[in-house]
């Protein structure tokens, strides 16, 4: 008879951590964390911006930037993610990794990549006086915007 009591105890045992554990699921899941991901708001946001005036051309580098930070702790891959403007001039993002606490600078103009600067290869400027820059994740969706009238 002890046998079936000690079994009793083990079933209810097991049974009791199978419900604990079903039970810390769910809350896991709803809060939407996975501790590998963010799937909040984003940690990357669009910095400084550095414009010209009209669409002059100008030569290796430009003059002409949009900073993409990475605001966070973790580090992050930009690879399919794009920065616009309103008129559609869009430039994707190839394997540029983001540390944590960092920022790259996003050149119009020409230059060679680095892990600080990437360029777009372009002759004549993108960013007006007054526009706006929207950056996308590898989903489409909408990360960052930033907004500017009349800057110099």
């Amino acid at each position: 008879m002890s046998a079936r009591i000690t079994r009793r105890v083990i079933a209810t045992v097991l049974a009791s951590g199978a419900i604990v554990a079903g039970a810390a699921l769910p809350a896991t899941a709803a809060d939407g964390r996975d501790h590998g991901r963010d799937h909040g708001r984003s940690s990357v946001v669009i910095g400084e911006v550095n414009t010209r005036d009209g669409h002059g051309r100008f030569g290796r580098g430009g003059g002409e930037w949009i900073e993409v930070v990475n605001t966070g702790r973790r580090s992050v891959n930009l690879r399919g993610w794009t920065l616009s403007d309103r008129d559609g001039n869009r430039y994707r993002f190839n394997n540029v990794w983001l540390v944590g606490h960092s920022k790259v600078r996003v050149h119009t103009g020409f230059g060679r990549d680095t892990r600080r600067d990437v360029f777009q290869d372009r002759r004549n400027s993108v960013w007006d006086r007054r526009d706006a820059a929207t950056l996308r994740n590898d989903h489409r969706r909408v990360v960052d915007v930033k907004s500017w009238s009349g800057r110099r």
